[in-house]
């Protein structure tokens, strides 16, 4: 049966591996990957900073023909060479229905990707600004909070796919909310999202699939289980206790 989602499935060509000791082979989200099911609305790729994670989203993101750095597929800007070569061994799977637009956001770059569409805009011959399609104020004339919501409530759209790698940098826990509500009404017209995250706000999206990348490799977890749910729910039942652990002599 075809999938109708946009990414139902990433594979790991792991015969096209020469070695898995060498860089980005050796990540503990890659080492054991082999095949990668997706959710046909949310995905969550968590864990520890080093797992992966987020050189496996972009190692997609890549694939898919997003650029390293972010935006749509129509940005082709560089201001420096980063990304792996794991996208060269990715297979991704579609389905029959082909996205209506999509965007791939890097926190880390975001800067990067406001300084473009202000470059693009600088061309009197190129057509409507750029800008327009982002509520029309400069992104840096606003807060990394106020961008990135600017992003997804006046550019992201209903039919389309969203890579997004740690969004939650730039928000603070009510706009974590409200990024949850937007996203919400994405996937409900028919938006796909896949996210690197290490917020337990945003990974409490009902129904959503949730992979723990971890020493052992990738693998399913329930949200209770994970540790940013455990690790935030005993702070706040007993922050006292807590911080005699952390503070401690």
């Amino acid at each position: 049966m075809i999938s109708s989602q946009y990414v139902s499935h990433v594979t790991l060509q792991r015969d096209k591996v020469d070695s898995f000791e060498r860089y980005p082979f050796n990540l503990p989200a890659v080492r054991t990957l082999d095949r990668l099911e997706m959710h046909p609305k949310v995905t969550f790729l968590v864990g520890e900073n080093g797992s992966g994670k987020s050189t496996l989203l972009e190692a997609m993101a890549v694939s898919l023909g997003f650029n390293a750095e972010g935006g749509s597929k129509n940005f082709r800007f560089g201001t420096r060479r980063s990304h792996s070569e794991l996208h060269s061994y990715l297979r991704i799977a579609k389905g029959f229905k082909r996205p209506r637009d999509g965007f791939f956001l890097r926190a880390e770059s975001f800067f990067n990707v406001a300084t473009e569409i202000e470059n693009l805009d600088e061309d009197p011959t190129a057509g409507p600004p750029v800008i327009g399609h982002y509520g029309g104020r400069s992104l840096h004339e606003q807060s990394h909070g106020e961008s990135f919501m600017a992003l997804m409530n006046e550019r992201f759209g209903g039919q389309s796919l969203f890579l997004l790698d740690e969004p939650e940098a730039a928000l603070s826990p009510q706009r974590q909310l409200a990024a949850l509500s937007r996203m919400h009404a994405l996937v409900r017209q028919g938006s796909q999202f896949i996210i690197a995250t290490h917020s337990p706000i945003l990974m409490s999206y009902p129904d959503a699939c949730i992979y723990h990348c971890g020493l052992e490799g990738v693998a399913p977890i329930a949200y209770e289980d994970t540790e940013h749910f455990r690790v935030t729910r005993d702070f706040l039942l007993d922050r006292e206790r807590m911080l005699r652990v952390v503070l401690q002599p």
